[in-house]
């Protein structure tokens, strides 16, 4: 199966996703379609042996939409075939370079790919409020229904009703043109939405009007329908900021990337635009650049700030070898670095694309929604016609009477505040995790995170650093740390082993003496002539074989063992002078996210392959109660569904490729994103700061974002049971007009977008509140270390 995110252009009415969504899933080889009006896409997953990209797109232009195709945003669209021709290395190459600087400078002024006609729109739905606002206000004044002083004549010695024709005519119909396109579209698609219901309320009042101008004597809606369309589309035009405003997250996420990069061609220096850089490129990084694409690094050195992709607050030293990342900033030296992933293939593009695709998935309450806002125009429409035959028909109301209350259940039913009480919740919440190195992979992991009973930690990796650290030296009498770890250091310089390269680490910038005759003892450790004298560094089994006495540190060594520490002992000329402690040191915020994860209610469990003594040990550092030992790389999902057979929801968090299975059988699979691309890939959340507490930090976002999505559906649903009744007149003498009918209904889904968008103040401190309390207090605490 293969997935695309096409744009979608016109997406105008929060229940247009739908027609889009019907007519791709009635292709051949859709498996879904899920349309996203905020970002102005929608994502399918198709079997590519039975459709393909151009004639999913060539489905959309049918349903009435735009669509140029597949979402490739700026700096991260797929390169070009070719790079620019090698012939023309002089004025033409830098005249390419201005162009696509050019270009990129253009598709910056537009926007990012759907987003920039969302900002059309939003622009576009302005103009119409102002067009309409415009010509209602002299309506209102030339209107009897105005009444308040007397108007002037009518120009050019026109009548009052033709006047007034001419100018609602222009405050309705370029206005309210969208509305009717729309209406159109989704009636062609099976569909019932909001644009129906305008058109209904707008075209029955001005049909009319019109009717009683020119055909039959009657009252006229002129005012009425004008002052309606004001505030339905000053509704919308707020709505559509605030739909816009909620897609920011990935705005800022491309903003990331830089325009252009200066890559060597035929020896020359090229300045060309970021999506044309070609793999296999060597690309020049000086200080204070932004690097453009993912790579290696060929020459040079230099401290390179990555915390906007990573959340690592401190620069990495990078050296050849290295991989550096893409949108990442160089803070010091100059280097050189060869392509290694560019375009769609860039981490950034990879973060970019999960949250897109978060924020085009549905959660089950918006599948619901959906259903309902359908049902919901139906049943306003058979209330409205019901509403006329009631009152005109059976209880003898004046016309102007009965049709008023009809065009006024028209308008309050508009089911826009339930269509959009979910995915603006979506949208937001995700592009704040987003912001936050919180990557939601779709929604329903989303609702699903607040439900979970436990949590399971692999520990390896994801509780620890996942590495061996020296965690403690004990130095003979007449010895110092120093002196201990010098010794081991020189006997190890230059392994690759895990333990060498953990007191390498520790030892730092030691003088270091030289080496000769250096001699691995299987199975036990090695030895050395360090300085002309005989260094013996490893196990027990060493130190007996050779006859070296451990003496006074005999009882400290039995004590790191039974701590689960590896052991290494340093003898100097026959003489033990001391020990190192190795074990995986455990991540900083791993006792506090456990603290934090329990005083929520979460149960938490550690999964680890340890005997079950070393893994009690290692719990009860961390305050874990509920352990899960000897468990082998295959068992993982087996534990997972043992507690699920207990009626609980699991959380899994883990890092390896042993820990994919696990994490598909799990409600929720937690990738730390240092982790296994396979890992990363079977989860349903992955946490780029590699840092467990961000397990709180989801949850706490998760369920912020479900009370915001509980707290619009309440809305939607209260306003339009209580709507209902007064605007079709049941609480007669308590009535109301179409004009504040279209107050309240702008208002409804006004509140709810906005609603929305105050998730991002609640979420922000509610992440704030949750980093703060894995503070230094919390991290001195996990200062113990985890057995290797």
């Amino acid at each position: 199966m293969a997935n695309v995110t096409l744009e979608v252009g016109g997406l105008f009415e929060e229940l247009d996703h739908l027609g889009v969504e019907k007519q791709l899933e009635a292709e051949d080889g859709v498996s879904r379609a899920v349309a996203n009006p905020a970002s102005g896409s929608v994502t399918i997953d198709f079997d590519e042996g039975l459709t393909s990209e151009e004639k999913l797109r060539r489905t959309v232009l049918s349903c009435g939409f735009r669509c140029r195709g597949a979402v490739h945003p700026r700096h991260v669209c797929k390169p070009g075939p070719d790079p620019v021709p090698s012939a023309h290395a002089g004025h033409e190459r830098v005249a390419a370079a201005r162009k696509a600087h050019a270009q990129d400078a253009m598709a910056h002024e537009m926007g990012h790919g759907a987003g920039a006609d969302m900002q059309a729109m939003v622009r576009d739905m302005r103009n119409r409020f102002w067009v309409a606002l415009l010509f209602t206000i002299p309506i209102f004044v030339y209107s009897p229904m105005g009444g308040m002083f007397t108007p002037p004549a009518p120009p050019f010695e026109l009548g009052l009703d033709l006047w007034l024709f001419f100018l609602a005519s222009a405050a309705v119909i370029y206005p309210s043109w969208p509305f009717f396109v729309a209406a159109w579209r989704a009636l062609r698609n099976g569909i019932l939405n909001m644009a129906v219901l305008v058109v209904l309320s707008v075209g029955t009042g001005y049909l009319f009007s019109v009717g009683s101008t020119f055909l039959f004597p009657g009252v006229q809606f002129y005012e009425a329908v004008a002052v309606l369309l004001v505030f339905i589309l000053l509704g919308h035009w707020l709505e559509m900021r605030a739909r816009a405003g909620a897609s920011q997250a990935i705005r800022a996420l491309l903003d990331l990337a830089p325009p252009m990069a200066t890559v060597i061609r035929d020896g020359r220096e090229v300045e060309i635009a970021t999506s044309e850089v070609q793999v296999g490129e060597t690309i020049i990084i000086k200080p204070g650049n932004k690097i453009p694409v993912d790579g290696e690094i060929v020459e040079g050195t230099s401290l390179i700030d990555e915390s906007m992709l990573t959340g690592e607050s401190m620069p990495v030293n990078k050296a050849v070898g290295d991989e550096v990342i893409g949108a990442s900033i160089n803070k010091s030296g100059s280097f050189r670095y060869k392509a290694t992933k560019v375009g769609a293939d860039t981490a950034l593009a990879q973060i970019v694309k999960l949250v897109q695709e978060a924020q085009n998935s549905k959660a089950p309450a918006q599948l619901l929604a959906d259903r309902a806002s359908q049902w919901l125009v139906l049943i306003a429409i058979l209330i409205g016609l019901a509403t006329f035959a009631t009152w005109f028909w059976w209880l003898g109301a004046p016309l102007l009477f009965a049709v008023t209350l009809t065009i006024t259940v028209f308008v309050i039913a508009c089911p826009d505040a339930l269509g959009l009480a979910t995915p603006m919740a979506v949208m937001v919440g995700t592009g704040l995790g987003a912001t936050n190195g919180i990557l939601f992979k779709n929604a329903g992991a989303l609702e699903e995170a607040t439900k979970l009973d436990v949590i399971v930690f692999d520990k390896t990796g994801t509780l620890t650093m996942g590495q061996p650290h020296v965690v403690d030296i004990v130095a003979a009498e007449g010895r110092s740390d120093e002196d201990v770890l010098r010794l081991a250091a020189a006997v190890e310089r230059g392994s690759e082993h895990p333990l060498a390269l953990a007191i390498l680490d520790r030892a730092g910038d030691l003088a270091l003496d030289d080496v000769r005759d250096f001699h691995n003892r299987e199975g036990m450790g090695a030895e050395a002539l360090v300085g002309g004298s005989t260094v013996l560094l490893g196990n027990r089994r060493l130190m007996d074989e050779e006859n070296v006495p451990l003496g006074a540190l005999s009882e400290a060594a039995d004590e790191l063992k039974g701590a689960g520490r590896t052991v290494v002992h340093v003898a100097h000329k026959g003489d033990l002078v001391g020990l190192i402690a190795i074990a995986d040191a455990p991540r900083p915020t791993a006792v506090a996210a456990v603290a934090a994860l329990r005083k929520r209610g979460v149960e938490v469990a550690m999964l680890t392959g340890d005997n079950e003594g070393t893994a009690k040990r290692v719990a009860a550092q961390l305050g874990i109660g509920t352990v899960l030992a000897d468990v082998l790389p295959g068992q993982k999902a087996d534990k997972v569904k043992e507690l699920q057979a207990q009626g609980k929801r699991v959380g899994m968090v883990g890092d390896g490729i042993n820990d994919a299975p696990a994490l598909t059988q799990a409600d929720v699979g937690f990738a730390i994103g240092a982790g296994t691309d396979v890992a990363m890939e079977s989860a349903d959340v992955v946490l780029m700061r590699s840092d467990p507490y961000d397990v709180v930090g989801a949850i706490v976002l998760s369920k912020a974002t479900l009370r915001k999505m509980h707290q619009n559906l309440f809305w939607a649903v209260a306003y339009n049971v209580i709507a209902f009744p007064v605007a079709a007149g049941v609480l007669y003498p308590l009535i109301i007009s179409p004009a504040v009918a279209a107050i309240a209904m702008s208002g409804s889904s006004a509140l709810v977008a906005v609603n929305a968008l105050l998730l991002k103040r609640t979420r922000m401190e509610g992440i704030g509140r949750s980093v703060a309390e894995s503070g230094e207090s919390d991290r001195s605490s996990t200062a113990s270390p985890i057995p290797a």
